[in-house]
């Protein structure tokens, strides 16, 4: 018997159909190249720009996958692989201009990853920037029958002289806190010790809430008259590390953020978890954003004007600290 391809579990045939498949996905997040080429295109409006940087991210959505394989619902997973890189470009005052996905499988599953791509280019939209390609990898025997593993790649673009990187925060300025959707895409590998198998998928709903995006309600703010650089000093996206491994980055080596921890209210899934899990107080503010999506140092003057421009959007937003003097650290109380 000829040994193919196929035979070995590779169909390019029904991989070429996928791909062809996804072109009325991805020209509706604006993306002026074809499918098919072998490198996406992205049409860069120089002229808006005097002193252009790119700003680039690439990420992925970790073992939240886990939780998806479990409760079969794969239309969301792929919002969280957008948000996920968007929001980091965003900490530096960028607007995302062009995102590409890696996606790997041991069996292609058409259904299901027609319906990942649809997440991707919804999170696409949501943060205005175009979807110019991506690859989709088969690989059996590799991961196990029914699983998949995503991976993202963000370019975006910030003037030089706008550049956000906290280093202007000073004594007194305000802490602002932007409330996240839920766990977003960190803290699934503890959350999945936590809860039993049964537990997990009655929580699924909860748990598989797309992770938010920041992009266009931040970048509103950035470009308010009154606010943009002369308010907000830095951006902070809470993923890996949360509080005490994320905020440090935007503090200058002489301030430290002091946070009120009963500033906010805590969904109630964070706080279900800490106690079935016996999960010490610093441990939680290490590895889940505990309901804070994205922290922002702001004018202590300027900082209900930037709730009040964050509620326009449908954000709800809060002051949850202080600019101090320290070592650029982070204080919770």
């Amino acid at each position: 018997m000829a040994l193919t391809y196929k035979k070995a579990g590779v169909d390019i045939k029904k991989a070429d159909k996928f791909v062809k498949g996804l072109k009325p996905l991805i020209k509706k997040t604006g993306a002026k190249s074809g499918i098919g080429t072998f490198g996406g295109f992205f049409e860069f409006a120089a002229k808006k720009y005097k002193n252009p940087v790119f700003v680039s991210s690439t990420d992925g959505v970790g073992t939240k996958l886990k939780l998806a394989f479990l409760a079969g619902k794969h239309d969301t997973v792929g919002i969280d692989l957008v948000a996920m890189n968007v929001n980091d470009v965003l900490c530096s005052g960028a607007r995302p201009l062009f995102f590409l996905d890696y996606i790997a499988t041991g069996k292609l599953d058409t259904s299901v990853l027609t319906n990942v791509v649809k997440g991707i280019a919804n999170g696409c939209m949501q943060a205005g920037c175009a979807l110019v390609g991506g690859e989709t990898a088969e690989m059996p025997a590799f991961y196990k029958t029914g699983e998949y593993d995503l991976a993202g790649f963000c370019v975006g673009v910030v003037e030089k002289d706008k550049i956000i990187d906290g280093s202007g925060t000073k004594t007194g300025d305000a802490v602002i806190g932007i409330e996240s959707s839920g766990l977003h895409s960190n803290g699934y590998s503890l959350a999945r010790n936590v809860f039993s198998k049964s537990e997990l998928k009655y929580f699924s709903r909860e748990l598989l809430k797309p992770t938010r995006i920041y992009v266009k309600p931040v970048l509103s703010l950035l470009t308010a008259y009154g606010l943009g650089l002369t308010a907000i000093k830095g951006i902070a996206h809470i993923t890996g590390g949360a509080f005490y491994g994320k905020i440090p980055r935007i503090i200058p080596k002489d301030k430290a953020f002091l946070i009120y921890k009963n500033s906010w209210p805590v969904p109630r899934i964070f706080r279900l978890m800490q106690k079935k899990g016996n999960i010490p107080e610093k441990e939680m503010y290490s590895c889940f954003n505990m309901g804070i999506g994205m922290v922002i140092a702001a004018d202590a003057a300027k900082a209900q004007a930037i709730i009040k421009k964050l509620a326009q959007s449908k954000m709800r937003s809060w002051i949850i600290g202080t600019v101090i003097r320290g070592t650029g650290d982070i204080k919770l109380v």
